[in-house]
């Protein structure tokens, strides 16, 4: 678990590339420079860490392209203390992003294996979501809305309508629409009927799973 002035320098050159790349929140390049991101990683690909690309973890899963990581967070324009649920808890990356900005973290995964391997590196590195939670992410949290916004790390064909209803007036969704593509969607909640919708390019994730385990 050691993390080296040579993994810093090559956090450095990543969140170089991602301001290259367009991310322009100072917060968000500052979770890349500090955020271990190797540590993640199983060790044997640990070079594989700071490079613009996303990787297998476990369970057929993936950790998200750094740039992904950095355009969804970016989107959600978090504020400290923030509720923010996360579906998806993956590797728990996006997670420690999440709460280097200091909003409070409601997560779900879905996958056993992932779950329990994540819960365990969260508590050796002491990060602290407010709930980390095994389950169906399709249903979203209901006791815990609603949320200042909302990230979803996974391809859904749809928007699921309980992650609309538990988003806050003036809350944000982030979520990648489509089957083999997806575009990355932005829904604002305008009033309690009205949701102001921009689809913001194309990018690739593993599939959104309902119901299945």
């Amino acid at each position: 678990m050691k993390d080296t002035h040579k993994h810093r320098g090559m956090r450095n050159k990543l969140a170089e590339l991602l301001e290259a790349k367009g991310i322009q929140d100072k917060r968000v390049l500052n979770a890349i420079r500090t955020i271990p991101r190797h540590l993640f990683l199983d060790s044997s690909f640990e070079d594989h860490a700071y490079q613009d690309k996303a990787f297998p973890i476990s369970a057929e899963q993936t950790i998200s392209q750094p740039y992904t990581v950095a355009f969804q967070t970016e989107l959600l324009q978090i504020k400290p203390n923030d509720k923010i649920l996360e579906i998806g808890t993956g590797s728990g990356y996006q997670t420690a992003v999440l709460l280097h900005l200091k909003a409070k973290v409601y997560t779900i995964e879905r996958q056993l294996e992932l779950f329990k391997k994540t819960r365990l590196f969260f508590n050796k590195m002491n990060y602290r979501p407010k709930k980390m939670i095994f389950g169906d992410g399709y249903k979203g949290l209901p006791e815990e809305a609603p949320f200042d916004g909302i990230i979803v790390t996974a391809g859904a064909p749809e928007v699921p309508k309980p992650l609309m209803s538990q988003l806050k007036v003036g809350g944000r969704l982030v979520i990648p629409i489509g089957e083999n593509e997806q575009i990355m969607t932005l829904f604002v909640r305008k009033s309690e009927k009205e949701f102001e919708k921009k689809e913001l390019g194309a990018f690739r994730f593993v599939p959104l799973l309902e119901d299945k385990n």
